[in-house]
């Protein structure tokens, strides 16, 4: 089971609100991985509090998964929910990458659509 964990800076309001919600956005992106994924750090902050500008909300995330290091991302957005949202496709991301990698080393990676020929298996069904 995948757990996550919300860090806050003292610049971010750690409201329960706000750690349902990035809790519902990581586990929706990473719901494929759900069974490799142990662990997901979450950590929020604001760049320069004092000094706004225009990509001050940062998040980072770390994932811990078995067999495999720690893989981490971040994003810098003008708002949290951007950097939330796109630091977790971030993160879909390099899981998928990462798995994938293993697959050429003999582990099976998650089957994935993109970049399938819709003429092969299903799409045969029903020509001569």
């Amino acid at each position: 089971m995948m757990q996550i964990r919300v860090h806050t800076d003292e610049h971010v309001d750690s409201s329960q609100e706000l750690i349902f919600r990035v809790e519902g956005v990581v586990a929706g992106s990473l719901h494929f991985y759900e069974d490799r994924v142990t662990l997901v750090e979450v950590n929020l902050s604001v760049r320069t509090p004092h000094h706004p500008g225009d990509r001050d909300m940062c998040c980072r995330m770390e994932a811990h998964l078995s067999a495999l290091k720690p893989l981490e991302v971040s994003h810098e957005a003008l708002t949290l929910t951007e950097a939330i949202h796109a630091a977790s496709a971030k993160l879909e991301r390099a899981i998928h990458a990462a798995l994938g990698h293993r697959k050429s080393k003999g582990t099976v990676a998650p089957a994935s659509d993109e970049g399938a020929d819709p003429s092969e298996g299903l799409g045969q069904l029903g020509r001569p």
